[in-house]
């Protein structure tokens, strides 16, 4: 039987995890390619022979995502496999019909299938848009679970913006370990909040060795999730939050709604700032489309300085992104500056140059706010001379990470962090990772934290696929 001919269709993330999980050593099947978009300077490189293995001795190229009806073409190609995130259910089928048309199938792996197993109890926390919440959620996660004395080790989703061979398995526990590898501002916007809680974050390329190497060290694995893909691990318990200030596009995107019905607690996020209609009709969907999944509120608190921007002209710096991709025009610093009364937010557009100036073209709805571009010394260095060249009276850094350590922004800088905070709406988190410690052997409940929930719903979760 001749080889099925495939071609990865991906970001460098998703599409690397599934043709390690599913294809690699599958010899029924010959992967050609991977096309790339997204991840600036990602499409012209190759997957390294050491990572896909002896059936592909000179590794895989990774080619541009606008090159594939020519490579469907060319290579004749038998299947497409899309394998990247936070993309509306139109534009997946937009690109499915332009791969029909080209004569190749087109295909969507599931959940189950690219899913490793832990030997340990794993916890994901995933979204159905990028931006929602999910960091200050683990956050969150990680701090309960080190107060029960229980050791959590977040691994991380993909961000393989550097040398692949290299990175396919690595680890942080320090700010340092974060210079020594030379993290890109997008793995610091993630690792470095966690590091600073003493967290152990792993992460990289080949996802089987993290876990195994993570498992090492872990009680509990704790699956942080990027954009609104689904857990590389198979979870014992799927958290997925969901953002009203987006109210609908927890059916509207892809593999978010998959999240969103799979998941066993839903969290609304950002309620303190989100309009109240918004926040019930999320709850109304959740309610209707996954009733059996438990419902906590939070607020997104933020903390800044208002003194320091009360009156003044502010240039925010946002999360990249959420503001990119993840479609928003807006962040918790732009929220911030609002709220403490900032004579007004700066337009960085007169102000953009290089790399900067090209990512506000491609996304024309940054009118208020500076993303966070940060996937190279070039770009950092463009990012630097944006701010300076701006008029703004003060900076307003959003940003997960410290950007005042990478960077000199030239003007006062303020920072702003969140977090999240709890409402009552019902079960807690504490409630629920007492049911989940008590599952797993992880601790013995006190009397006091028995008395906390009830037992009736301590069963919504099992090993593997939710029943």
């Amino acid at each position: 039987m001749s080889e099925r001919r495939i071609v990865i269709m991906g970001a460098a993330g998703r599409d690397f995890h599934d043709f390690l999980t599913r294809y690699r050593d599958d010899e029924s099947t010959r992967v050609v390619a991977f096309t790339a978009t997204q991840i600036p300077g990602i499409d012209s490189r190759t997957f390294p022979p050491a990572l896909s293995g002896p059936r592909y001795p000179e590794g895989i190229p990774i080619v541009p995502e606008s090159r594939l009806a020519e490579l469907i073409a060319e290579e004749k190609v038998d299947e497409v496999v899309f394998a990247y995130s936070d993309v509306s259910h139109e534009y997946v089928m937009h690109h499915a019909q332009a791969v029909i048309a080209a004569g190749a199938d087109f295909t969507l792996l599931g959940a189950e299938s690219t899913m490793i197993p832990s030997t340990k109890p794993v916890i994901s926390v995933c979204a159905v848009r990028t931006g929602v919440g999910k960091s200050g959620i683990s956050r969150h996660l990680f701090k309960m679970l080190k107060e029960r004395g229980i050791k959590a080790v977040d691994i991380r989703h993909p961000m393989p913006y550097r040398n692949l061979e290299k990175m396919a398995v690595e680890r942080y526990a320090s700010l340092e370990d974060l210079d020594r590898l030379q993290t890109t501002i997008e793995e610091r916007e993630e690792y470095e909040p966690l590091i600073e809680e003493g967290a152990v974050v792993m992460a990289g390329v080949d996802y089987e060795a993290i876990l195994r190497e993570a498992e090492k060290e872990a009680d509990v694995i704790v699956w942080d999730g990027g954009n609104n893909d689904l857990p590389f691990i198979k979870s014992d318990l799927e958290i997925v939050a969901l953002d009203p200030h987006r109210a609908g596009h927890e059916r509207r995107y892809h593999p978010g709604e998959a999240n969103f019905l799979r998941a066993t607690v839903l969290v609304i996020n950002k309620v303190d700032s989100a309009d109240p209609d918004d926040v019930a009709a999320v709850r109304a969907t959740a309610l209707e489309y996954n009733p059996t999944a438990l419902v906590i509120q939070t607020n997104s608190v933020i903390d800044v300085d208002e003194s320091a921007l009360a009156g003044k002209r502010v240039l925010v710096i946002e999360d990249g992104p959420t503001v990119t991709h993840g479609g928003m025009p807006y962040g918790a610093g732009a929220i911030a500056a609002k709220r403490a009364g900032a004579a007004e937010l700066i337009d960085p557009r007169p102000f953009a140059v290089g790399s900067i100036k090209s990512t506000l073209e491609a996304f024309p709805h940054l009118t208020e706010i500076l993303p966070a571009m940060g996937y190279s010394p070039e770009q950092l260095a463009d990012l630097e001379a944006t701010v300076k060249a701006s008029d703004a009276d003060v900076v307003l850094v959003a940003t997960p990470v410290d950007l005042s350590r990478l960077i000199d922004l030239g003007k006062t800088t303020v920072r702003a962090t969140y977090r999240i905070e709890e409402r009552s709406s019902g079960i807690s988190f504490v409630q629920i990772l007492d049911m989940f410690s008590q599952k797993f052997g992880l601790v013995e409940p006190t009397d006091q934290r028995k008395r906390r929930y009830d037992p009736s719903v301590s069963g919504v979760w099992k090993r593997g696929r939710r029943g």
